[in-house]
């Protein structure tokens, strides 16, 4: 039996993760089509846990008014379940076009193992990116499309508050303009050595400094958003990045807002920036984005791995906040005789 044979016959399924209820999560087996002209089967190698947008599916939390707008680019189902949902996905292609075999790639996809794509929905990882740092793709293009939107200028005042996974890249990618002043704000003390790692300042709220011309703000909180109109200076703009999903928020409105002529400005992946959309496709800002993350600090995102048989219940473990993780890594089996970079 030829190789090419073998390679059919061990991908004529694959095995996902799917959403099955408020809090519920399985894996599933499916098969699997062979692929068409201008398709690719690729081979998971890992996939990442996104923290904030996964959770809110896993705890049955989309809006319905909004869950068209909301599903995932290869998303499979509907909210709130069952729906196959997820968009960090690393692999290589096993089969497709000429030029597209072997190569290590991005993709938007859900956690499974084997999928077929389209090719144009894939993005090559650059020689000098390891594969489990890829899976981070999707979160650089989303700090990307949100530094689009601010457009920071020489000099600028800039705060950044939210620690988190998507705070962290914002403040990342922020250290390397001509800033005249970068904080890094949360709540939790235990953030101060991330930033460090990230080469950023930080500080607790109550210490930050005020007159910024812009505050991006990742902490999905509250009491973060309304510190966000204190700190930003008169006419300043405030990038909102944080996804609240069914959550009601109050703010104040009648004091910083009107008073000095603020701005609140959403920040949304699924489509380019408006300063960019008519130069940068999607396609231009995952290229992007992907060839960052040469840069080894960015390692400090990934805090764990865990295998795919064991999906369901880190899932849940991440939503309860049993572990704590930025992106946690999904890592899927190889075939013995090959080792991945």
């Amino acid at each position: 039996m030829s190789n090419s044979n073998k390679v059919n016959q061990a991908t004529t399924t694959a095995t996902a993760y799917w959403t099955v209820g408020p809090e519920q999560g399985e894996l599933r087996r499916e098969q699997l089509r062979a692929p068409g002209p201008g398709e690719a089967l690729v081979r998971s190698l890992y996939s990442g846990i996104s923290k904030g947008t996964e959770m809110v599916v896993h705890n049955a939390r989309v809006p319905e008014c909004i869950a068209e707008e909301m599903a995932a680019p290869h998303q499979v189902g509907s909210f709130p379940s069952p729906v196959k949902f997820g968009y960090l996905s690393v692999g290589v292609v096993e089969e497709g076009p000429a030029e597209w075999q072997g190569k290590t790639v991005f993709c938007l996809y859900p956690h499974q193992d084997r999928y077929i794509v389209p090719v144009e929905s894939l993005t090559q990882v650059p020689d000098d990116v390891p594969a489990r740092r890829a899976v981070l793709t999707g979160t650089v293009e989303t700090a990307v499309n949100a530094l689009w939107e601010a457009g920071p200028r020489l000099g600028d005042r800039v705060a950044v508050i939210g620690a988190g996974l998507v705070g962290g890249m914002v403040a990342k990618l922020l250290g390397s303009f001509p800033l005249g002043r970068l904080q890094l704000i949360d709540v939790d003390p235990a953030k101060r050595a991330f930033a460090d790692t990230l080469g950023v300042d930080f500080c607790h709220p109550d210490d930050a400094l005020p007159d910024c011309d812009i505050v991006i703000h990742c902490s999905a909180s509250q009491a973060g958003l309304q510190r966000a109109l204190q700190l930003v200076g008169d006419e300043g703009e405030i990038i909102e990045m944080s996804w609240y999903a069914d959550r009601l928020v109050t703010l104040p409105l009648g004091e910083d807002f009107h008073a000095r002529r603020l701005s609140i400005r959403a920040s949304q992946v699924g489509v380019v920036a408006r300063a960019r959309r008519h130069r940068r496709t999607n396609a231009d800002r995952l290229q992007l984005a992907v060839s960052l993350l040469a840069d080894p600090v960015f390692d400090t995102f990934l805090t764990g791995t865990s295998d795919f048989s064991e999906l369901p219940d880190v899932v849940q473990r991440v939503s309860d906040g049993s572990l704590d993780a930025l992106c946690h890594v999904i890592e899927y089996p190889a075939p013995a005789t090959e080792t991945t970079r």
